[in-house]
C-alpha cells in the first residue's frame, strides 16, 4: 500500500496541480472502466512521482503494479492502458483479492499541461475532461485531450482541439450530458461508418462544501472528517477567540463573523452543507433563521428535540413561523444514529448524515441493499 493511498480526493488534484506548477514529470493513473464490482469507480486518480504516489484506484492490491506501470509510462513518454481482470478467471489477478471486478487503468504522463485543468477545479469551475483511449481512422492518438469548459459540447477549451472531429464531439454529446448530470465518469464507444474511437469522459466538478458555525472542541473531529471526506471546509466562530487556522488545521477557511452577518461571509450554494454546533441558544437561532435565506439542503442543528421546540416557539413569537418545507432542511439532533457518544462517534455521525444528504441515500445496512452500492449508468451514444 503506498504511504498516500488515503489522501481525499481533492488533495490529489492539489498535488497534480502542485506537479504541473513546476512542469515536474509525474505520471497519473486513472480508473477509465470498470466491470463487475470494484473498490473504486471511473474516475478515481492516483498521481505517481519519485517520492510517493498519491491516492487510491483499489484497496490496495493493485497500486504496486500501477506504481510501475506509471514508472514504464515516463521511461518510454508514453500513456498505458492495462485490464486486471480480478474476478477470478484470471490466471494472474484472479486471487479472490475482494475487488471481484475488471478494471481498466489508464497511466499517463503528465505535465504543465494538466495545469489548466486544476487552476479551474481551484476557482470552483466545472469541466468535462475528454481523453482519447482509442481512435480508428481519424487523427486523434491514444492520450490526446480535450476539456469543455460551458454548457454545449462545442466548448473546447484545449490545445489538442483541432484534433477532436466534429463527429466524434457530436456523438458523444447525449453521453457527455448524462455525465455531466450524474457527476460520474465513463468510457464512451463510438462508431461513425468506418471510424471508431473510445473516449473516457471525466466530469472534474467542484468539491463540495461544508460550513461548521461554531468552534469548540466538538467542531474539531467533524472538520477533520469532512476534509478527509472530501469537503472543502469552513469553520465559522462567532465573537472571536477560537476560530483560528491553528485549532483547525484540516479546514480550508476559518473566519470569525456574527450571526447576522453569517451568509454575507460565506457564500451559501445548493453544493453547501451547514452543521451548527455553537451551543448557544440565541446564536443558533439567529444563525438558522440566516441559512433559510439560502439555497442550502441540509442544516443540520447540535441539541434534543426539546431545544429545537423551543426554537419554533421562539420563531412563532416573532411573527416568523416556520414552513413545513423549511423545517424539513434542518436536521435536528444532527447525524445518523450511530449510538456512539465519543467526540469521533458524533462526528461520524454528523460527516455520515451530511455524506447521505450530498449523495441522495437513505442510509441504512449495506448487506440489506439489493443494487450495487456504486450506480451503474447506462450510456448510448446518438445514432
Amino acid at each position: 500500500m503506498t504511504a498516500g493511498w488515503s489522501v481525499p480526493e481533492p488533495q490529489v488534484l492539489e498535488s497534480i496541480g502542485e506537479v504541473a506548477d513546476v512542469d515536474r514529470r509525474a505520471a497519473l493513473a486513472t480508473i477509465v472502466d470498470v466491470e463487475g464490482r470494484a473498490y473504486r469507480r471511473p474516475g478515481a486518480k492516483m498521481l505517481i512521482t519519485d517520492e510517493q504516489s498519491l491516492g487510491s484506484i483499489t484497496a490496495g492490491c493493485l497500486e504496486d503494479e500501477v506504481v510501475a506501470l506509471g514508472e514504464t509510462a515516463l521511461a518510454e513518454d508514453r500513456p498505458v492502458l492495462e485490464r486486471f481482470d480480478l474476478s477470478g478467471d484470471d490466471e494472474v489477478w484472479g486471487l479472490g483479492i475482494g475487488c471481484n471486478g475488471v478494471i481498466d487503468v489508464f497511466v499517463e504522463p503528465i505535465g504543465a499541461e494538466y495545469g489548466p485543468i486544476v487552476e479551474r477545479y481551484r476557482d470552483g469551475d466545472d469541466q468535462v475532461v475528454l481523453t482519447a483511449l482509442s481512435a480508428d481512422g481519424s487523427d486523434l492518438e491514444v492520450g490526446d485531450r480535450a476539456v469543455l469548459t460551458g454548457e454545449e459540447v462545442t466548448g473546447v477549451d484545449d490545445a489538442d482541439a483541432d484534433a477532436w472531429p466534429a463527429w466524434l464531439l457530436e456523438e458523444l454529446a447525449d453521453p457527455i450530458a448524462t455525465l455531466r448530470e450524474e457527476d460520474a465518469s465513463a468510457s464512451v464507444e463510438v462508431e461513425d461508418g468506418e471510424l471508431t474511437a473510445t473516449v473516457f469522459v471525466n466530469p472534474i466538478t467542484a468539491p463540495p462544501r461544508l460550513l461548521a458555525v461554531g468552534s469548540g472542541p466538538d467542531v474539531v473531529p467533524v472538520v477533520e472528517f469532512a476534509a478527509k471526506a472530501g469537503f472543502q471546509v469552513t469553520v465559522a466562530g462567532f465573537r472571536g477567540g477560537t476560530a483560528t487556522e491553528e485549532r483547525f488545521p484540516d479546514a480550508d477557511r476559518v473566519i470569525s463573523t456574527s450571526p447576522a452577518r453569517l451568509t454575507e461571509s460565506v457564500p451559501i450554494d445548493s453544493e453547501t452543507y451547514v452543521v451548527v454546533m455553537t451551543h448557544n441558544f440565541v446564536d443558533d437561532r439567529l444563525a438558522i433563521d440566516s441559512l433559510l435565506e439560502t439555497p442550502t439542503e441540509h442544516i443540520g442543528l447540535m441539541g434534543p428535540d426539546e431545544r429545537f421546540e423551543e426554537m419554533l416557539e421562539a420563531f412563532q413569537a416573532e411573527d416568523r413561523p416556520l414552513t413545513a418545507a423549511e423545517i424539513d432542511r434542518i436536521y435536528t439532533p444532527i447525524g445518523l444514529d450511530l449510538g456512539d457518544g465519543s467526540p469521533y462517534g458524533i462526528a461520524t455521525s454528523i460527516v455520515g448524515e451530511v455524506l447521505a444528504v450530498h449523495n441522495d441515500r437513505e442510509p441504512g445496512h449495506l448487506r440489506e441493499r439489493k443494487s450495487p452500492i456504486h450506480g451503474r449508468i447506462e450510456l448510448e451514444a446518438d445514432d
